[in-house]
């Protein structure tokens, strides 16, 4: 088999995975009916419920950012350069593309000299060099994620005994920052800095906001626009939102304690046949030497990597729960 069919059969696989992608996650036609149909039910209704439930959606909605919705920023750079800011640490853009080129050109070079294969050893090096570093910044948002969402319901607190004892908001923002350690004090810093220069609270919160991406900010956002609107004790309407937060977390923690097993069976059923192929690679390379040169072990080999992504991917959905 030549190299033409080889890199055919890799297409079609490609595509088979494409294909099985679109039919676990349904088609985009119905997806725009149901929000259509959701939308005439929110237009329609008298329902007190669904009407808050409209109302948390638009106000929720206008909050995304049109362009790169997970970063909040208006170009790949930009996404790339809010994500570093996400994690907390003085990360720069030049320092990740550095950081990234060297590591790649060091996988590069490693297996290039262990198996003399040109363009596997690039091929290996460009997906190490773009992988590492974005799953290192991924598990530093997430560490910063959980201990802000983990310490801000008692921020939350905080400005419930500050409101009840007859400060303002804004004064109670400032004793947040003070009081409250790690990301959530420095979080409220930032916006009380915001304030001091001019900035309105709403607009220094829906920058925090959009910047952080963070559901139970979100909702502490959208909890003082519409007491703000309504009017209202907003000591109690805050008090009852940390209760929720709350609730929340504890039912993360139920769901995360019930799926670890699954979870820790995926990644050893997972990352087994790498590790056994890349020991078995290091300690006798010629054993292994046919899945680089001969045609029939490579598109072998492509295809045991795409099942065994098929396979990942599936496992991951199956533990994978949001609330």
């Amino acid at each position: 088999m030549g190299m033409f069919q080889t890199l055919l059969l890799s297409l079609v696989m490609l595509g088979l995975m494409v294909s099985g992608y679109a039919l676990a996650t349904g088609s985009a036609v119905s997806k725009a009916s149901n929000r259509r149909l959701q939308a005439v039910r929110y237009r329609h209704s008298e329902s007190t419920d669904t009407k808050v439930e409209s109302q948390l959606k638009k106000a929720i909605a206008a909050r995304k950012p049109k362009v790169h919705r997970v970063a909040g920023a208006g170009s790949r750079a930009e996404a790339l350069e809010m994500r570093l800011k996400r994690t907390g640490k003085k990360w720069t853009l030049s320092q990740y593309l550095y950081a990234s080129l060297g590591l790649a050109l060091t996988i590069a070079v490693l297996i290039y000299l262990r198996s003399g294969a040109l363009l596997l050893s690039l091929g290996i090096g460009m997906v190490v060099g773009a992988g590492v570093p974005h799953m290192v910044v991924n598990w530093t948002i997430n560490k910063r994620t959980n201990n802000f969402v983990a310490k801000f319901p008692d921020a939350i607190e905080l400005l419930v005994r500050g409101l009840r004892s007859g400060l303002p908001v804004t004064e109670t923002l400032v004793v947040v920052a003070q009081e409250v350690p790690g990301p959530v004090g420095e979080e409220f810093k930032a916006i009380v800095e915001r304030i001091k220069i001019g900035r309105t609270m709403e607009e220094s919160l829906q920058e925090t906001g959009a910047r952080l991406g963070i559901p139970e900010f979100n909702f502490f956002c959208i909890t003082l626009a519409i007491q703000r609107e309504t009017g209202g004790n907003l000591a109690e309407t805050l008090s009852n939102l940390s209760d929720v937060l709350r609730k929340r977390s504890q039912m993360k923690l139920k769901i995360r304690a019930m799926s670890s097993e699954s979870k820790v069976s995926a990644y050893i059923v997972g990352a087994l046949p790498f590790v056994v192929f890349g020991m078995i690679w290091w300690i006798n390379p010629g054993y292994l030497s046919g899945f680089f040169s001969d045609d029939r072990l490579i598109v072998t080999g492509l295809g045991g990597m795409v099942w065994m992504s098929i396979g990942g991917f599936i496992m991951a959905k199956m533990v994978s729960f949001e609330i």
